[in-house]
């Protein structure tokens, strides 16, 4: 009798080379995404030891973030990263691996252009020198982020060293309150359950909400597994994902499909499936979330006040949580609603598709960004920029008063051209609030796609359901 497994299970098994000892295993690599700011260094260490890339056809290049994403841009719009930005594309043409870069059409953030291409398809293992490379466990697959020595490895040898993690199981049940997203659910895990709760493990989402849930939403959830403390997350495909699937650049075709379809609709979990740990949430409970502090666990609805650092019984978390106070400027039991902002950012690899831009549209359409605020949206691609164009979004964004901008990671990790200056407060889409995250000294808030557009249009941290239907 065949013992019952999960997704992750069947592609794991179906992965391993070869058990090395100690728990660590040789892995096979369907994909490798690489970009310019963590692929320089692998490409010297193989010329160094004359080696080639083994598998240039299952390695795709993106150069997404230290590109300024200024209208008009070129490699020369952030001086500080052409460098980097030409180098990426000497390696690529150098080694016959395709690159989507400021000249391409398709060019965008790694973790949006991949799945919008058809790259990633269920049951595959994905890689790349990114942390929020989970976001592309969505589609059912096996997807995680390494460093720079490991991209070395996987270019030369299409294989990859992991030690194999736990499973970890999350259900959504109930149902998801007014003006609540994929966004407010994965804050609302990583607030309820800390950090590091999921460290050590491969994460599997599932239960109703999931289901119900668009691929867009999908991926937000998986894209912060890393902030969840995490190796991978990933959903198991249904009709949902073979819908989005079907008909982009790179997914099979014709009787490819076919088997295709047959082969993944294998992989979902069996039901008596065993898990190293299980949590349950009652999404039902989930009010809009915004971050108080300099983690993404620092969180709590937007009808809830900063919590007192007083109050936390372990003196470390207590410290830490002072210290996120102190940083991002606000006093305890303070309300986070009527907080005043200074930026407004539209983006990042967690909220740049074309459902988050609409979400952000139908809070901004009809008003004007607040006196004093800065304000950008920043599409995930190039294709996203064109189909949200297509439908007068920009529009919208444009006579309200934001930055409509080119593709790119942009505002999220400041190190390109797009920046908080010190001080400032910025109400995000992104997957990171840390400490100096989006410039020296910059403040960060992290929030849904229609609460970070619910702030620019009136200045302060606002409760977006007091909008959205106004």
């Amino acid at each position: 009798m065949i013992q019952p497994r999960s997704i992750f299970e069947k592609i794991w098994n179906s992965h391993v080379i070869r058990e090395m000892g100690d728990g660590v295993f040789l892995l096979y690599v369907d994909r490798h995404i690489i970009q310019e700011s963590a692929s320089g260094q692998a490409f010297d260490g193989l010329r160094r030891a004359s080696r080639s890339v083994r598998r240039p056809d299952l390695t795709f290049g993106v150069t997404d973030h230290i590109v300024s994403t200024r209208p008009g841009r070129t490699v020369d719009s952030n001086p500080e990263g052409r460098e980097l930005i030409t180098l990426m594309e000497r390696n690529c043409s150098e080694h016959g691996i395709e690159l989507f870069d400021l000249a391409d059409a398709r060019q965008g953030i790694e973790h949006v252009v991949a799945p919008e291409l058809g790259l990633i398809t269920p049951g595959m293992t994905v890689v790349c020198a990114d942390s929020h490379t989970p976001t592309n466990g969505a589609l059912g697959a096996y997807a995680w982020g390494f460093g720079t020595s490991d991209v070395e490895h996987v270019l030369a040898t299409q294989t990859v060293l992991q030690r194999k993690p736990k499973a970890l199981r999350v259900t959504f049940a109930g149902r998801l309150g007014k003006d609540v997203c994929a966004k407010d659910l994965i804050l609302y895990l990583i607030g309820k359950e800390g950090t590091q709760a999921a460290r050590g493990y491969a994460i599997e989402y599932c239960g109703p909400v999931i289901r119900a849930m668009s691929m867009e939403g999908r991926m937000t959830i998986c894209n912060m597994s890393i902030e969840f403390g995490g190796r991978a997350g990933m959903i198991g495909p249904d009709d949902t994902t073979y819908e989005y699937i079907a008909g982009r650049d790179y997914a099979p075709k014709g009787a490819h499909w076919q088997a295709a379809l047959d082969q993944w609709r294998t992989l979902n979990t069996d039901e008596q499936a065993l898990f190293d740990k299980e949590i349950r949430v009652n999404c039902s409970e989930i009010a809009p979330q915004v971050t108080w502090g300099t983690t993404p666990g620092d969180v709590v609805g937007i009808d809830e006040n900063i919590p007192d650092p007083v109050l936390i019984g372990d003196p470390v978390r207590r410290a830490m949580a002072e210290q996120a106070l102190h940083y991002i400027g606000l006093k305890p039991n303070q309300p986070l609603e009527g907080i005043p902002i200074n930026v407004a950012f539209i983006g990042s690899c967690t909220n740049s598709r074309l459902s988050d831009l609409q979400a952000a549209a139908a809070i901004v359409k009809g008003r004007k960004v607040a006196k004093g605020v800065r304000a950008l949206v920043v599409p995930g691609s190039t294709s996203v920029k064109r189909a949200a164009e297509a439908l007068g979004l920009n529009k919208v964004f444009l006579d309200a008063g934001f930055d409509w901008r080119e593709a790119g990671c942009s505002m999220c990790l400041g190190i390109n051209d797009d920046q908080v200056a010190p001080g400032e407060r910025c109400m995000a889409t992104s997957n990171r609030n840390f400490e100096h995250r989006q410039g020296p000294n910059s403040r960060t808030h992290l929030a849904s796609p229609a609460s970070v557009a619910a702030a620019a249009v009136t200045g302060v941290i606002t409760d977006v359901r007091k909008l959205a239907h106004a």
